[in-house]
């Protein structure tokens, strides 16, 4: 399946350089630009299947891209292409709804995998930084606030809790539907049910918070 893909990074040799390899594996880019101010009206007008986002960049960074995107396009899959190995960078990126954080120095046929399977509905992160992300997940190094009370989880039905930890190992919904033997719709409406009682807003962003809280970690590449 050929893959569409917009992206957005600011180091010209770069996005040259990238759209060829991609392009030399089967994987159209459609747009490659040097900053996000026009990134939904890009959206809009190319209909990527995913957008490679770069995370320093000039004007509007990439958080800042990020966040306007999700808020408009809650369902595109968007992934974070970076250099930066950083926890708090990492850890931000998947709150704001990243569906992946890779680093640039992948190998391209690695890259290619993981678009492929973040384009299936899984979260995926740098194999490199897997042990950055269990060090956060175990609460070592991050600024912590006092741990609630009560478990954010309190309010979700059994279901739900068992949709929740499959979101956090990074299956879709068609894939937790399989699992479960039940339909795409009553997955869907799950899915919205468990988003309301966590007061998030992407489905990325809940799979982040059950990991925080013990449940299964999220994808990590091969």
């Amino acid at each position: 399946m050929s893959l569409r893909v917009l992206l957005i990074d600011d180091h010209t040799l770069f996005r040259v350089g990238l759209e060829g390899l991609l392009s030399s594996r089967g994987i159209e880019v459609v747009g490659a630009v040097e900053n996000g101010q026009e990134s939904l009206r890009l959206v809009d007008e190319l209909k990527p299947d995913v957008v490679l986002l770069d995370m320093r960049m000039p004007g509007i960074d990439g958080l800042g891209v990020l966040r306007m995107l999700r808020q408009a396009r809650d369902e595109l899959p968007i992934v974070m292409l970076t250099t930066s190995s950083e926890e708090s960078d990492l850890i931000e990126s998947l709150r704001a709804g990243a569906q992946g954080y890779l680093l640039k120095d992948m190998e391209p046929d690695a890259l290619v995998v993981a678009l492929r399977d973040i384009v299936a509905g899984k979260t995926v992160v740098a194999p490199d930084l897997a042990p950055v992300l269990a060090k956060a997940v175990q609460g070592k190094s991050m600024e912590d606030t006092k741990p609630p009370v009560t478990s954010p989880f309190g309010e979700l039905t059994p279901r739900e809790t068992e949709i929740l930890a499959l979101l956090a190992e990074g299956q879709s919904n068609k894939s937790i539907a399989r699992n479960l033997g039940i339909s795409d719709g009553t997955v869907k409406l799950h899915v919205k049910a468990i988003l309301r009682k966590l007061g998030v807003h992407s489905r990325v962003e809940a799979a982040v918070m059950a990991v925080e809280q013990g449940l299964p970690k999220t994808v990590i590449a091969n």
